[in-house]
């Protein structure tokens, strides 16, 4: 029998990295650290912390391995670290990652636009990223987020033969975890719902998380759909933070506590306090005080009588 405070849902939280990524201004390092310290305070059992890029390309991502050996003394919570490449793995494995994750479009436009290879060309990347880990750190989970499995700005519609084909080419090659992405915010509750169905039934248990954005105001929507598909993992980003600059507040991915306030009402253990997750809002502002913050939850508040499930 399940414990009644086991959680139902792992929320990884990806703002650390993802929301970064996508803002102009670069967070100071010492707030970093204090905004990660936040959430895994508010008892965030997965946080997505950097990403090992070059720095010139992304100066954002500069202080990555102090960032994630600063993470690390996070007892419970598994550290996370985003890696386009072998050089990147690498790096993440070096600084004492916990688990990688790997972006593959399903779109071939979308992956030639944003690493100079087609989805296949990638699958032999991610062969690469596997066969060094299994040399160097065993222990150590491969996760590949699949983008743009719901459309693309680019090419527009993604057939879903090609996610399921492209997912069974990664399951055979021996990644641990294939998620699917909402990269452009195109989704709609029905495409979630049937996808995520199709990708269990292609590779079971190796169907990994939601990453889904709120650009049409189906994030939530789309989320509940998958759970109701069978989803167990979700990716989100505190106070929505990764909108596009061109459509403000659209683009983002899915508030953390919007995402946590849906799921905890509805009775489904998240093991997030909503206090402390709210307060984790504050150096967040302090480390990004220009950048704009989201979620209804927040401006809301709980509502009267609100007790923790």
């Amino acid at each position: 029998m399940k414990h009644p405070h086991t959680p139902d849902i792992l929320i990884s939280e990806v703002g650390p990295r993802d929301g970064l990524q996508s803002v102009k201004a670069t967070m100071p390092t010492a707030d970093k650290l204090r905004w990660i310290d936040a959430l895994a305070a508010a008892g965030l059992r997965e946080i997505e912390v950097a990403s090992f890029v070059p720095a010139h390309l992304l100066p954002q991502m500069a202080d990555a391995a102090q960032v994630v050996q600063h993470a690390l003394r996070h007892s419970g919570v598994r550290i996370m670290a985003l890696v386009p490449n072998m050089r990147g793995a690498q790096a993440a494995l070096a600084a004492g990652a916990q688990k990688l994750t790997l972006p593959v479009s399903a779109s071939p436009a979308h992956s030639l636009a944003n690493v100079r290879k087609t989805p296949e060309a990638m699958v032999d990347e991610v062969r690469t990223v596997l066969r060094l880990r299994n040399e160097i750190a065993p222990g150590v989970p491969v996760e590949v987020g699949m983008s743009t499995a719901f459309g693309c700005t680019l090419q527009g519609q993604v057939p879903e033969d090609d996610v399921l084909r492209l997912a069974q080419l990664l399951a055979q090659a021996g990644v641990d975890e294939i998620g699917l992405s909402d990269t452009t915010g195109m989704a709609n509750p029905a495409q979630v719902s049937r996808l995520f169905k199709r990708m269990f039934q292609e590779i079971g248990p190796l169907t990994g998380a939601a990453h889904l954005h709120n650009t049409r105001g189906l994030g939530l929507a789309n989320a509940l759909a998958a759970y109701e598909a069978g989803v167990r993992t979700f990716d989100s980003s505190l106070g929505g933070l990764g909108g596009c600059p061109y459509a403000p507040g659209a683009s983002g991915n899915v508030v953390t506590e919007d995402l946590v306030f849906m799921f905890e009402a509805m009775g489904v253990n998240t093991g997030i306090d909503l206090d402390r997750l709210m307060a984790a809002r504050a150096p967040l502002k302090a480390g990004l005080p220009h950048e704009p913050l989201y979620g209804m939850t927040p401006e809301a508040g709980l509502p009267k009588g609100w007790a923790h499930s």
